[in-house]
C-alpha cells in the first residue's frame, strides 16, 4: 500500500485523566493511547465493548486497563495500522454506544473474522493525523493480549446505512466552553450524520448498492454516497454548495484484503458500487469515517464521458484556465501529450490560455534552477503536435523557493496565447520582486510592466504564488488578464473535525491575496472603467467563501462560475464532494459571456490533473 495506509500508529501524550466528564484538554482532542491506569486504579473488572465506548466521542475509560472482554472479530487488517475489529453481538440498546471497536496489534494479527475472542489492554483515543490535525479520535484498545475461544461463529449481524438511518443535519455545533469542540457533547445519532457515525464506530456495517461520487485514487480508496438524490447532478456526483450544506451521505470505501490479493476495483464518478459492502467502520486521517470491507461490492460501469467546450465563433475571445498539477520535463511525454490533446480536443484550442503548476526545467530537483522554459516548450510543441496552434509563452520567473509548492519545484502561472487570434502587448521591466502598476494610455487603462506581477512584496504573497498580469488585444480591443494561484487549503481542518464548524486557518492568507487582487482590479477601473478584465486561475476556494466575496468587493468582479446552474458548479472533487476551486471572474463590462467548467479530470480515476479546467467566451 501506499504511505498513507503504512502510517504508522503512535501513542500521543496524555495530558490529563478522564472521570466522567471530559477535560478542556480531552474536549480539544489531546488524547492518548496511553499503558497506564488511572491513579490508585487496579486492573479494571471486566467490560463490554459498549461500556468502553461510551456515549460520547471520548471512552470513559480512556487511559485505563480493561480485562477479558468478549466479542466477535468482523474484521481483520493487515497492512498499513495493523489490528482487527471485534463486536459483542448483545447490545445495550442504546443507540448512541457502538458495539464494535478497533483492537491495535501493531504487527499482523493472529485471528480471523468469526473468531470469538477475549481482549485485554489499554483503551486509548487515537488521534490520525495528531492532535493538531483537528481530527476526531478513535477508540481502540492498544497492548492487548487476545485469547481465542472459538472459531466459525457467525460475525454479528451489521447495521445497515442507508438514506433513511443517516440523519440530514450533519454535526451539533461545538461547545463553546470546550473550544468549539463536540468531543465532550453526548452523541445523538437519529438527529446528526458525524454522531450516527460515531455511533457505529467499530461496528461491522453494510451498504446496499451506491453511486460512486469519487473516483478510485492512488491510495485503493473511493467514495459512495448512500442519499441519491442529495444535492445530485447529471454527471453523478454530489455537490458542495455551501458550508451548512457538507452532504450527509457520503462515505469513504476501502477494503481489508491486501492489493497483492484482491486488486482494487477503479470507478469513475457516477459508477456504482453495486451489491453488498460490508465491513467495520473506521475513523482514518484521510477522510474520516471509512467503511473497511470485509466484502465489497463489484463496480458498475456507468461509461462517463470527458467533456469538449464548443469552439468559439470567430468574434468570440476564449480564455481559459488550467492546473497541470506540477508539470515539468522529467514527466513522462505521455503526461505533456494528453494534457495536449485535452488543450485542442477538450478546450477547443482556447485564445488565452492561464497555465498554473508549470514547474522549472529540473522539476523537483532543488539546485536553484527557475527557468520553465523547457518545461513549457515541451508542452507547446505537444500541443502542435495534436493539432492545436503554435501558442506563445510568456512568464515571469519566481526567486527560488519563494513561491511555495514542491520544494525546488518553482511553481509558476503561464500565458499561452495564439497569436493568430490575439496580440500581446510587450512592456519590458516585469521581474519576480519588481510590482506592475496601472496608468491610463489612449483613453485605457493599462499595466506598467506586462507581463507583470501584483504587489509581489506584499505579505499576502509570502511563500505562495504571485499573481501575474499581461496585456492582450484582441480585434482591436485591449483585455487584461491576471492569473492566479492562491494559497492551498492545506492545514484546515477536515468536514469530520471534533471543531464543529471547523477551522479553516488557510482562509486566513487566501482573503488577504483576494484583496490585494481586488484592490489591483479596482486601480485598473480608476483609469477606465469599462475595462475588460478578467481574474483566472486555481483560487483554491469556493464560490460562496470568503475569499471570493473578497474579490467580487465593490463589484469589481463578478464570478462567473456562478452563471451556471448550481449542479454545474464545480472544477474538484474531494472526498466525495464536487466543488469549486478553479475559477474565473469578470470585470462589469464583460455583460454577455458563456461559461464551461469543462469536466476531464476530477471526476475519473485516471487524470491527467486533478483539476478541471475553466473557460470563458464573450466579445470584448
Amino acid at each position: 500500500m501506499t504511505s498513507r495506509l503504512s502510517l504508522q500508529r503512535t501513542s500521543l501524550p496524555r495530558t490529563t485523566a478522564v472521570a466522567t466528564l471530559l477535560t478542556t484538554a480531552l474536549a480539544a482532542g489531546l488524547l492518548t493511547g496511553a499503558t497506564s491506569a488511572a491513579a490508585g486504579d487496579g486492573a479494571a473488572a471486566p467490560v463490554r465493548i459498549h461500556d468502553i465506548q461510551g456515549t460520547t466521542r471520548i471512552s470513559p475509560l480512556v487511559g485505563r486497563q480493561v480485562t477479558d472482554v468478549e466479542g466477535i472479530v468482523t474484521g481483520v487488517r493487515t497492512y498499513g495500522s495493523k489490528g482487527f475489529w471485534f463486536q459483542d453481538p448483545r447490545g445495550d440498546g442504546n443507540a448512541a454506544t457502538s458495539e464494535g471497536v478497533f483492537v491495535f496489534t501493531s504487527s499482523n494479527p493472529t485471528v480471523a473474522a468469526g473468531d470469538a475472542v477475549k481482549v485485554s489492554g489499554t483503551v486509548g483515543e487515537y488521534v490520525p493525523g495528531g492532535a493538531a490535525s483537528g481530527n476526531q479520535s478513535l477508540t481502540q484498545i492498544a497492548k492487548p493480549t487476545v485469547t481465542v475461544v472459538s472459531s466459525g461463529n457467525p460475525v454479528p449481524a451489521p447495521v445497515v446505512v442507508t438514506s433513511r438511518t443517516v440523519p440530514w443535519r450533519y454535526a451539533p455545533a461545538g461547545d463553546p466552553a470546550a473550544g468549539g469542540s463536540v468531543n465532550g457533547l453526548t452523541l445523538n445519532p437519529r438527529r446528526y450524520a458525524l454522531d450516527y457515525y460515531e455511533s457505529l464506530e467499530g461496528s461491522n456495517i453494510r451498504i446496499g448498492s451506491s453511486r460512486v461520487v469519487t473516483a478510485t485514487d492512488a491510495h485503493a480508496e473511493l467514495w459512495v454516497t448512500v442519499k441519491p438524490q442529495e444535492n445530485p447532478n447529471r454527471r453523478g456526483g454530489t455537490v458542495y454548495g455551501s458550508y451548512d450544506d457538507q452532504n450527509t451521505g457520503r462515505l469513504q470505501i476501502q477494503q481489508l484484503a491486501p492489493l497483492a490479493q484482491q486488486p482494487f476495483p477503479k470507478a469513475n464518478v457516477g459508477d456504482v458500487l453495486s451489491g453488498t459492502t460490508e465491513g467495520p467502520l473506521d475513523f482514518n486521517q484521510y477522510g474520516g469515517y471509512t467503511l473497511t470491507a470485509r466484502t465489497l461490492g463489484t463496480v458498475v460501469d456507468r461509461g462517463l464521458k470527458r467533456e469538449q467546450t464548443r469552439e468559439q465563433s470567430s468574434r468570440e475571445l476564449a480564455v481559459a484556465t488550467y492546473n497541470v498539477e506540477n508539470l515539468d520535463p522529467t514527466d513522462p511525454q505521455e503526461k505533456f501529450d494528453a494534457l495536449a490533446k485535452a488543450v485542442v480536443a477538450n478546450l477547443a484550442s482556447p485564445d488565452i490560455l492561464a497555465l498554473e503548476e508549470i514547474q522549472d526545467d529540473n522539476g523537483a530537483k532543488n539546485d536553484a534552477t527557475v527557468s520553465s522554459a523547457a518545461t513549457v516548450k515541451k508542452f507547446t510543441d505537444a500541443i502542435v503536435a495534436a493539432g492545436g496552434p503554435a501558442y506563445s509563452a510568456t512568464s515571469i520567473d519566481p526567486e527560488n523557493n519563494k513561491d511555495g509548492g514542491e520544494p525546488g519545484g518553482n511553481i509558476r502561472q503561464v500565458f499561452l496565447h495564439n497569436p493568430a487570434r490575439v496580440s500581446f502587448t510587450h512592456r519590458a521591466g516585469g521581474d519576480a520582486t519588481t510590482p506592475t502598476g496601472v496608468v491610463r494610455e489612449k483613453g485605457h487603462a493599462a499595466l506598467t510592466l506586462s507581463p507583470g506581477r501584483i504587489a509581489p512584496a506584499d505579505t499576502a504573497w509570502e511563500n505562495s504564488r504571485k499573481p501575474l498580469a499581461a496585456e492582450f488585444s484582441f480585434r482591436g480591443e485591449p483585455v487584461i488578464v491576471i492569473a492566479n494561484h492562491f494559497g492551498s487549503k492545506g492545514g484546515d481542518e477536515a468536514l469530520t473535525s471534533h471543531h464543529q464548524p471547523p477551522v479553516r486557518s488557510s482562509e486566513v492568507k487566501r482573503l488577504q491575496q483576494a484583496q490585494a487582487v481586488n484592490t489591483f482590479v479596482k486601480d485598473i477601473q480608476k483609469a477606465d472603467r469599462r475595462a475588460d478584465v478578467l481574474v483566472v486561475g486555481d483560487i483554491n476556494d469556493f464560490e460562496f467563501s470568503a475569499t471570493t466575496k473578497a474579490l467580487t468587493a465593490g463589484g469589481a468582479l463578478n464570478a462567473a462560475i456562478k452563471s451556471l446552474p448550481r449542479p454545474e458548479r464545480y472544477s474538484y472533487v474531494y472526498q466525495g464532494n464536487a466543488q469549486v476551486l478553479d475559477q474565473i471572474l469578470t470585470s462589469p463590462s464583460i455583460r454577455d459571456f458563456a461559461y464551461d467548467s469543462v469536466h476531464i479530470n476530477a471526476e475519473f480515476a485516471d487524470q491527467n490533473s486533478d483539476h478541471d479546467p475553466q473557460v470563458i467566451r464573450f466579445r470584448p
